[in-house]
Protein backbone atom coordinates (compact mmCIF):
# COMPACT_ATOMS: atom_id res chain seq x y z
CA UNK A 1 0.00 0.00 0.00
CA UNK A 2 1.54 3.63 -1.02
CA UNK A 3 1.45 5.90 2.05
CA UNK A 4 -0.70 9.13 1.99
CA UNK A 5 2.06 12.26 1.29
CA UNK A 6 1.30 15.36 3.60
CA UNK A 7 3.26 18.46 3.41
CA UNK A 8 3.89 19.87 6.74
CA UNK A 9 4.20 24.21 5.80
CA UNK A 10 5.08 25.97 9.92
CA UNK A 11 8.03 28.02 10.67
CA UNK A 12 7.87 27.12 14.17
CA UNK A 13 10.07 23.63 14.15
CA UNK A 14 8.58 22.42 17.16
CA UNK A 15 5.04 22.46 15.61
CA UNK A 16 6.63 20.87 12.06
CA UNK A 17 7.91 17.88 14.49
CA UNK A 18 5.07 17.51 16.60
CA UNK A 19 2.82 17.11 13.35
CA UNK A 20 5.54 15.34 11.90
CA UNK A 21 6.03 12.51 14.47
CA UNK A 22 2.06 12.04 15.06
CA UNK A 23 1.57 11.56 11.37
CA UNK A 24 4.16 9.31 10.86
CA UNK A 25 3.07 7.11 13.86
CA UNK A 26 -0.02 7.29 11.52
CA UNK A 27 2.15 5.55 8.24
CA UNK A 28 1.66 9.00 6.79
CA UNK A 29 4.57 9.66 4.62
CA UNK A 30 5.77 13.30 5.94
CA UNK A 31 7.24 15.77 3.85
CA UNK A 32 7.87 19.32 5.60
CA UNK A 33 8.74 23.26 4.65
CA UNK A 34 9.08 26.21 6.73
CA UNK A 35 8.37 29.00 4.48
CA UNK A 36 6.35 30.29 1.42
CA UNK A 37 8.70 29.37 -1.03
CA UNK A 38 9.98 26.18 -0.17
CA UNK A 39 6.37 24.99 0.57
CA UNK A 40 5.73 25.41 -3.20
CA UNK A 41 9.06 23.78 -4.18
CA UNK A 42 8.00 20.65 -1.81
CA UNK A 43 4.38 20.64 -3.91
CA UNK A 44 5.58 20.70 -6.99
CA UNK A 45 8.75 18.06 -5.88
CA UNK A 46 6.01 15.32 -4.01
CA UNK A 47 2.68 16.21 -4.98
CA UNK A 48 1.31 16.15 -1.73
CA UNK A 49 -2.01 14.44 -0.84
CA UNK A 50 -2.34 16.79 1.45
CA UNK A 51 -1.23 20.02 2.96
CA UNK A 52 -1.21 21.74 6.34
CA UNK A 53 -0.63 25.63 6.19
CA UNK A 54 0.49 27.82 8.80
CA UNK A 55 -0.79 31.65 7.74
CA UNK A 56 2.37 33.43 9.26
CA UNK A 57 5.07 32.22 7.13
CA UNK A 58 8.57 34.12 6.09
CA UNK A 59 9.21 34.53 2.19
CA UNK A 60 5.29 34.39 1.50
CA UNK A 61 2.42 34.22 3.52
CA UNK A 62 0.03 31.23 3.22
CA UNK A 63 -2.67 32.92 1.45
CA UNK A 64 0.33 33.53 -0.89
CA UNK A 65 0.75 30.06 -1.21
CA UNK A 66 -2.93 29.33 -1.60
CA UNK A 67 -3.16 31.45 -4.24
CA UNK A 68 -0.09 30.15 -6.04
CA UNK A 69 -1.21 26.70 -5.66
CA UNK A 70 -4.62 27.59 -6.85
CA UNK A 71 -3.58 28.41 -10.23
CA UNK A 72 -0.88 25.69 -10.30
CA UNK A 73 -2.24 23.29 -12.52
CA UNK A 74 -1.38 19.89 -11.02
CA UNK A 75 -1.10 21.54 -7.48
CA UNK A 76 -4.83 23.10 -7.46
CA UNK A 77 -5.99 19.77 -6.66
CA UNK A 78 -4.26 19.50 -3.30
CA UNK A 79 -6.29 19.83 -0.02
CA UNK A 80 -4.84 22.33 2.65
CA UNK A 81 -6.02 22.51 6.13
CA UNK A 82 -4.97 25.96 7.56
CA UNK A 83 -3.42 25.55 10.85
CA UNK A 84 -2.67 28.99 12.11
CA UNK A 85 -2.25 30.89 15.47
CA UNK A 86 -3.89 34.41 13.75
CA UNK A 87 -7.70 34.83 14.74
CA UNK A 88 -9.77 32.21 13.08
CA UNK A 89 -12.79 34.56 13.19
CA UNK A 90 -11.12 36.97 11.16
CA UNK A 91 -9.68 34.96 8.65
CA UNK A 92 -12.40 32.24 8.46
CA UNK A 93 -14.17 33.40 4.89
CA UNK A 94 -10.71 34.50 3.76
CA UNK A 95 -8.97 31.14 3.86
CA UNK A 96 -11.71 29.42 2.36
CA UNK A 97 -12.56 31.81 -0.42
CA UNK A 98 -8.20 31.16 -1.08
CA UNK A 99 -9.27 27.49 -1.19
CA UNK A 100 -8.18 25.91 1.60
CA UNK A 101 -10.75 23.03 3.14
CA UNK A 102 -11.08 24.40 6.67
CA UNK A 103 -8.93 26.08 9.28
CA UNK A 104 -7.79 25.58 12.69
CA UNK A 105 -6.54 27.84 15.51
CA UNK A 106 -3.58 26.79 17.03
CA UNK A 107 -4.12 27.49 20.68
CA UNK A 108 -2.99 25.72 24.21
CA UNK A 109 -1.62 22.29 23.83
CA UNK A 110 -1.41 19.39 21.82
CA UNK A 111 -5.16 18.87 21.21
CA UNK A 112 -6.25 22.10 20.74
CA UNK A 113 -3.00 22.41 18.10
CA UNK A 114 -4.67 19.85 16.17
CA UNK A 115 -7.79 21.17 15.73
CA UNK A 116 -9.34 20.02 19.00
CA UNK A 117 -9.38 16.22 16.84
CA UNK A 118 -7.07 13.66 16.40
CA UNK A 119 -4.51 13.41 13.37
CA UNK A 120 -5.15 10.01 12.95
CA UNK A 121 -6.50 7.66 10.58
CA UNK A 122 -10.42 7.45 10.82
CA UNK A 123 -10.65 10.54 12.61
CA UNK A 124 -12.43 13.51 11.10
CA UNK A 125 -11.49 16.86 10.80
CA UNK A 126 -13.52 20.27 11.63
CA UNK A 127 -16.66 20.77 10.40
CA UNK A 128 -16.22 21.44 7.07
CA UNK A 129 -16.06 18.50 5.66
CA UNK A 130 -12.23 17.09 5.58
CA UNK A 131 -10.43 14.23 7.29
CA UNK A 132 -7.40 13.60 7.65
CA UNK A 133 -8.28 9.71 5.66
CA UNK A 134 -8.36 12.07 2.57
CA UNK A 135 -12.26 12.29 2.13
CA UNK A 136 -12.36 15.79 1.84
CA UNK A 137 -15.71 16.74 0.34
Amino acid sequence: MVKKKILIVDDDPDVRLSLQLRLAANEYDVISASDGVASIAEARKHVPDLMILDLGLPAGDGFSVLERLRVSGKLSSIPVIVLSGRDRVGNWDRVLKAGARTFSAKAGGEREASGGHSVGPGRTGPSAGCSLRFSCS
